[in-house]
C-alpha cells in the first residue's frame, strides 16, 4: 500500500547558517530516508538515533569529536523528520512501522556488515528519547548486529508502571501547542546550552508548516502509557532480550530532564551488561546532546578505551 507523503524542499536546509554534514538517501516503503555516513571507522561504527521532534542535526555538538576519535557515524533522520520524507497521515506513524523502518534501513544500507574488520570497538549505538524506544526494539530483534550500547534520557515502557507526570504533561502539550515550534522546544528544554537563532532555525527547517508535522504530533501519542497498549507485548519481548544482554551498556543521563530524567536506574538494574559500568550523570535538560554533548563524548571515548584495557 502506498503511503502518502510530502518532502521538505532542499532549499530549507541549503539556506541554514549552520554546518550540515553530507546526506545520503535510501528508499523504504516508497519513502526516502535520509542519513549521514561519515568518518574513518578505525575506532568503530556508531549509530546515532534521535527522537522527537528533532533530526540528525541534534548530534552537531558530538559529531566532530567523535569523527576526530576515528568513529564512523551513521546518523539517520527518522521517517517524518529531518530530510526524510514525511507521511501526511498520522495513522501511518505507528510504533511498529518506525521500528521496521529503522531495521530495514540498517539492513538495506549495509552499514552493519560494511564496517572495518579491524575496528577497535565494532558496531555501537547511542539512543536518546524515541531513539531508544525504536532502537532498543531493533536491538532485541537483531542482537547480533550490536557490540555496545550507550543510552541517554530514554525509556522502554513495558506496562508495569505508569509514565511520569512530566511525560504525561508533555504528551498533552504536544497536541495542544499551536504552533509546535521545534526550535523553541529544544532551546526551552536545555539548561546549559544557549542555542543561537541559526541553531533553532535548523530544528525548524524540516517543517515548513503544520502539514509536515504528522510524525512530530503523533510520536508522543505512540508512547505506550497503559498496559493494554498494542505495543506493550513487543516491548516486553524486547525487555526479555535486554534482561539477558551481556554486552557492555553505558547509561549517561541529564538528571534535570522532567520528561525522562528518572529512567536511568531501570536500565542499570535490568540489563546485565550495564552492571559495574561507570554510568554518568550530568546536570541539564532533556536534550543531552545539546546540554552535555561535549562531556558525553569525552566520557564515551574514555569508556570505550577502558573496555579494551
Amino acid at each position: 500500500m502506498t503511503i502518502p507523503f510530502i518532502r521538505t524542499p532542499d532549499s530549507r536546509f541549503d539556506e541554514l547558517d549552520v554546518e550540515l554534514w553530507p546526506v545520503n538517501y535510501i528508499e523504504i516503503d516508497g519513502l526516502r530516508m535520509a542519513y549521514s555516513d561519515e568518518g574513518s571507522g578505525t575506532a568503530g561504527t556508531m549509530l546515532l538515533l534521535h527522537g522527537e521532534p528533532t533530526w540528525g542535526f541534534l548530534f552537531h555538538r558530538m559529531y566532530t569529536p567523535l569523527i576526530s576519535a576515528g568513529w564512523r557515524l551513521i546518523i539517520p533522520d527518522l521517517i517524518g523528520f529531518g530530510r526524510s520524507d514525511k507521511p501526511v497521515n498520522r495513522s501511518d506513524h505507528t510504533y511498529a512501522n518506525h521500528v521496521r523502518w529503522v531495521g530495514e534501513f540498517l539492513s538495506k544500507s549495509n552499514v552493519v556488515s560494511s564496517q572495518q574488520p579491524d575496528a577497535k570497538h565494532g558496531f555501537c549505538a547511542f539512543y536518546q528519547d524515541w531513539g531508544g524506544l525504536i532502537g532498543l526494539r531493533v536491538v532485541a530483534e537483531h542482537p547480533e548486529w550490536f557490540d555496545k550500547l550507550v543510552l541517554g534520557n530514554t525509556v522502554l515502557p513495558d506496562g508495569t508502571k505508569p509514565m511520569s507526570d512530566g511525560f504525561m504533561h508533555w504528551q498533552n502539550r504536544s497536541q495542544t501547542m499551536n504552533p509546535m515550534d521545534p526550535g523553541r522546544l529544544v532551546a526551552g528544554n536545555c539548561q546549559k546550552a544557549v542555542l543561537t537563532e541559526a541553531e533553532q532555525d535548523a530544528y525548524r527547517a524540516p517543517f515548513p508548516d503544520e502539514s509536515y508535522m504528522a510524525g512530530a504530533r503523533e510520536l508522543p501519542m505512540m508512547v505506550p502509557t497503559s498496559a493494554d497498549n498494542v505495543a506493550i507485548p513487543a516491548n516486553q519481548e524486547a525487555w526479555s532480550v535486554l534482561e539477558r544482554w551481556q554486552k557492555p551498556v553505558l547509561t549517561a543521563w541529564n538528571t534535570d530532564d522532567f520528561v525522562l530524567g528518572q529512567y536511568q536506574s531501570e536500565f542499570i538494574s535490568r540489563i546485565p551488561g550495564a552492571k559495574d559500568q561507570p554510568h554518568r550523570t550530568y546536570s541539564g535538560g532533556h536534550f543531552i546532546q545539546e546540554d552535555s554533548g561535549e562531556e558525553l563524548v569525552a566520557d564515551m571515548i574514555q569508556w570505550f578505551e577502558e573496555l579494551r584495557d
